[in-house]
Parts: structure tokens; C-alpha cells; sequence
């Protein structure tokens, strides 16, 4: 575990400001973690009354402010009995009309507590509504009493920052902007992923338990599978180590590493699942949908509001360039959006598989041509994301003919134009070996009143068949124009040639 001061480092000086102030970060990335430990550690210090607590079980109450008060203050006492000496417990609440009620129990509490209060609203953001804005007037209202009538220091902790908290006016969502109810605080912490070094401290602590190490090449797997996520640094230990139960014994491989990043993908675990449930809302698809098709944002204010929320829920990396956070989501959003089309597909994985164990990939080319002559713009037709369906009708095809055999590593960013797929295919080589078999494919779409892209996307392919040291590849080029005829026709393999003589297969869709 890495410490809470050095996870939020700034906290404990800005509790000792007696500031009011926001932490936000992504769901499953340590918050409540740490600022569960820091209230404890202020409580010990002898000098702090300190109390973290859930807000969410205030979501059920919805516009209801008055039922949200009540929820809040009786979690506020649970959490008080559980975690506080008597002597720094709550009194009795006073009573109060709804919409003043946690003002007047707060400033109760102040008044008599023997120490300034540090109090940690955890899950802020799951209030909705007039309940939130309630509970942020209320704050607002008392800061200027503190400490001695009023909580001395608050931290509101939630998925985004304030300014993107939502309020329900009349039934219609509003952005908390300039005249925020929560205009009192003094700063916004943003808690981010591991480092580097974090993860390998923390997987150096499983070693110190238990003498089990981690090869350097599973180390790095790891850290470049999960950019440092950290439910995903721990799922993926925790995978290998219980569920694959690899013994104390053996060194952790990158095998191994692969194997429970497969696991997790497939298991979609509640973290997981959490962030797939977001993915066709309208202001995340605004802004997924260029980064998987490759294509260049609209931007302007709205687009940036609806960028920095995808990257509070974590789907996007926090810096420029838009990309997706890390290749574990990469993989899971291609397959959920995907899903929908893998159930017509009835090729038979074991089909493609040559008699020396390799991936038989100009037959794989040749079965989706006549997939996609026969099925493939009706599927593309559903989904709903529109701009990268014919990409997302052969990744699942892919998907069904190379799962539980081999790996399918996907590139896709905003304004690549492209996305890139490296197959990795195991199989044994003639004196028994092991080897993996790598297949590269480049998929690119011809859109209305674009000139032909072939060219390009075969000096693409160039530099990416350079990079992973291949001497041949795939271009599939769909084309979308309406003027590009019917899909019988014009879907057909042909051969082409690189700018540097590599061997390209070229399907035309």
C-alpha cells in the first residue's frame, strides 16, 4: 500500500489552513483509501477531530433535500460512533427546518467538540440535485463561523471537480459554474494513477511477503498494461496471484501477466463494468468515438467540457493527445462495443489454424470479405458508434477467430487517421519451440470528400511494419463514400507495395 501523505500530500497542509477544499479523481483509484487513512492519522495526532464519511447513500433521495439530510447526518453519526472516541462524537442534532438541518447539526457538533472538526465527504457527486445544492449552500453558509461555530476544515471528494457537479433546475441538468454553491474552496486535488515506481514498490512488497518476485519484463508488462490504474495494478496482482495461483516458488512472468490481463478483460469486473456503463452517453461518445475512428474533434467549449468529464471518469488519459487511459480500457472498449456483432459471427476459430500452428491469415482476410459482402454494413448500420462501426465489424470478427488462442493489440488515437491491430498468435516451431507468430493490419475508412487514402495509409503502414520489424502487412481501406457502389463489387483483395517494398495485402470494403 502506498501512504495516504504521499498519495494526497497536499491535504494534511490544507487541513491545517482550515481550508475548504475538493479532491477529485476517477472511481477505484485510491480515494477513499487515503482520505479514510488521513482522517485517522489527524484523529491520532491528538490536535484534530477528523471524521471521513459516504454521501452516497444520499443518491436514493434525489430532489428530496430533506430525506438527503437525513441520510447524510445519520451516516455522519455512524461513521462518528465507529471511528471517533466518545469524547469527540456528535451530540444530539438539533431540529431544524429541511434545508438547514446539516448547518445547524455541523455548527452543533463545532461548539462542542473539544477539537476543530476536519470533515471528508466522500462520494459527494453521487447527491443529485436540489440535495446537492442544499448540502453545498449549507457548507458555504457556516464557513466563514469556522472553526469555533463551524467545521474548520472540509473536503469534498468525488469523481470530478465542482465546477462539473450537475444540479437539477425544473427538471433540466445545469453546469455549476462562476456562482457555484461551493465557491469557498481554497483548492481542487487531483488524485492520479501510480508511477512507475509506485508499482514496482507495490508488487516489491508482495515479494517482500511472500519471496515470490516479478521478472523485470512482467514488471514493465504490467506498468505499460495499466498506466499505473490503480484497481488495475492491484486486480491484475491479485489475478495472478490468487486466481492463477501461481506458486510462491516460480518467478511472475509476462506470461503470466498476459494471462490475468485476459482474465480480467473477460471476467468484466465491477470496476470495469462501471466505466462500460458510461460509454454510450452522449457526451462520452462525443468524445471516444474520433479517438477510436482516428478522426479530428470538433472542438470548441462544449467539446472541452465533455473531454475533461470523460477524463474525470477516467476512460481518457489525463494529457494531450486524447487517448484512451490505458491498454487494458483500450481492449475492453473495443470488445463492448463490438459485442453486438460477435453473436453473427459463425466462423470456427480451429478453421483457421494451419497444420504447423499458425494463424492462417490470408484465409482470415478472405472468410471477412465474404462476411462483410454478406452482413457487414447491416451490422455497422446498429451501432451506435457510427464513425468506427466497420473498424469495431472486424475487430469482432478478429476477436472470434483469434480469442483464446492468441492477442490482438489495437492502436487508435485522435487525428491518427487509422488504427493499428498487432495479432500475436502462439504456436510451436519445428524443433518444438516456442514462437509467436505477429500479423499487422492497418484499417483505415474512405469518407465523403476525402481524396482516395490508399496512398497514405500504405505510407502508414510502412512506418508501423518498420517499428514492429515486419516485412509485410494488411491495409483494409472501407469505403463510405456514396458514390463508393455496392458493397458486392467493391469489396475484393488485391496486392500492393509499401513506399519501401514491404508486401501489403490490400482489402477494399
Amino acid at each position: 500500500m502506498i501512504p495516504a501523505e504521499r498519495r494526497l500530500p497536499e491535504a494534511p497542509g490544507l487541513v491545517e489552513q482550515r481550508a475548504y477544499f475538493v479532491v477529485h479523481a476517477p472511481r477505484q483509484t485510491g480515494k477513499t483509501t487515503a482520505l479514510r487513512a488521513l482522517a485517522e492519522q489527524l484523529t491520532a495526532s491528538g490536535r484534530w477531530a477528523a471524521l471521513h464519511f459516504s454521501c452516497e447513500a444520499g443518491e436514493a433521495a434525489g430532489d428530496d433535500y430533506g430525506a438527503a439530510e437525513r441520510i447524510l447526518l445519520s451516516s455522519i453519526r455512524t461513521r462518528a460512533e465507529l471511528t471517533l472516541p466518545p469524547a469527540l462524537r456528535p451530540p444530539n442534532f438539533p431540529a431544524a427546518p429541511e434545508g438547514n438541518r446539516v448547518e445547524v447539526a455541523l455548527r452543533a457538533w463545532a461548539r462542542a467538540c473539544p477539537r476543530p472538526l476536519a470533515l471528508f465527504f466522500d462520494e459527494i457527486d453521487a447527491l443529485r440535485g436540489q440535495s446537492l445544492l442544499s448540502v453545498l449552500r449549507q457548507l458555504r453558509a457556516g464557513f466563514a463561523d469556522r472553526p469555533g461555530d463551524f467545521p474548520a476544515a472540509v473536503a469534498l471528494c468525488g469523481l470530478r471537480d465542482v465546477r462539473e457537479y450537475k444540479a437539477a433546475s425544473g427538471g433540466d441538468p445545469i453546469r455549476l459554474g462562476t456562482s457555484s454553491p461551493f465557491n469557498v474552496k481554497l483548492e481542487s486535488l487531483k488524485l492520479g494513477d501510480f508511477d512507475p515506481g509506485e508499482v514496482r514498490e507495490l508488487y516489491a512488497q508482495h515479494t517482500a511477503d511472500t519471496g515470490q518476485v516479478f521478472a523485470e519484463e512482467a514488471l514493465e508488462r504490467a506498468i505499460a498494461l495499466t498506466a499505473g490504474q490503480p484497481w488495475l495494478v492491484n486486480a491484475l496482482a491479485r489475478e495472478i496471484v490468487e486466481k492463477l495461483a501461481v506458486p510462491a516458488s516460480e518467478p511472475i512472468t509476462r506470461a503470466h501477466v498476459e494471462e490475468a490481463k485476459e482474465r480480467l478483460i473477460l471476467e468484466r469486473a465491477t470496476h470495469l463494468d462501471s466505466l462500460v456503463a458510461r460509454l454510450h452517453e452522449p457526451r462520452v461518445r462525443r468524445v471516444l468515438e474520433p479517438i477510436l475512428s482516428g478522426t479530428l474533434a470538433i472542438v470548441g467549449d462544449a467539446y472541452q467540457d465533455d473531454l475533461q468529464y470523460v477524463r474525470d471518469l477516467g476512460l481518457v488519459a489525463p494529457t494531450n493527445p486524447a487517448r484512451i487511459a490505458n491498454p487494458i480500457y483500450r481492449e475492453v472498449i473495443a470488445r463492448v462495443l463490438a459485442g453486438d456483432v460477435e453473436p453473427a459471427i459463425l466462423a470456427e476459430p480451429r478453421s483457421f489454424v494451419l497444420p504447423d500452428g499458425r494463424l492462417d491469415v490470408a484465409r482470415l482476410l478472405r472468410e471477412f470479405a465474404a462476411f462483410w459482402r454478406e452482413h457487414g454494413e447491416a451490422l455497422a448500420g446498429n451501432l451506435g458508434y457510427h464513425e468506427v462501426a466497420p473498424q469495431l465489424v472486424l475487430m469482432a470478427f478478429l476477436q472470434r477467430v483469434v480469442n483464446g488462442g492468441g492477442l490482438i493489440e489495437r492502436e487508435y488515437g485522435l487525428g491518427r487517421g487509422r488504427i493499428d491491430l498487432l495479432v500475436r498468435w502462439p504456436y510451436r516451431g519445428e524443433d518444438g519451440s516456442r514462437a509467436v507468430q505477429r500479423a499487422a493490419l492497418e484499417l483505415k475508412v474512405w469518407r465523403e470528400g476525402e481524396k482516395d487514402p490508399t496512398p497514405k495509409g500504405l505510407e502508414q503502414l510502412d512506418g508501423y511494419l518498420a517499428q514492429l520489424g515486419l516485412d509485410e502487412g494488411v491495409l483494409v481501406l472501407f469505403d463510405r463514400r456514396a458514390a463508393a457502389g455496392d458493397v458486392e463489387a467493391r469489396t475484393r483483395l488485391d496486392e500492393a507495395r509499401t513506399p519501401a517494398g514491404r508486401r501489403v495485402t490490400l482489402l477494399r470494403a
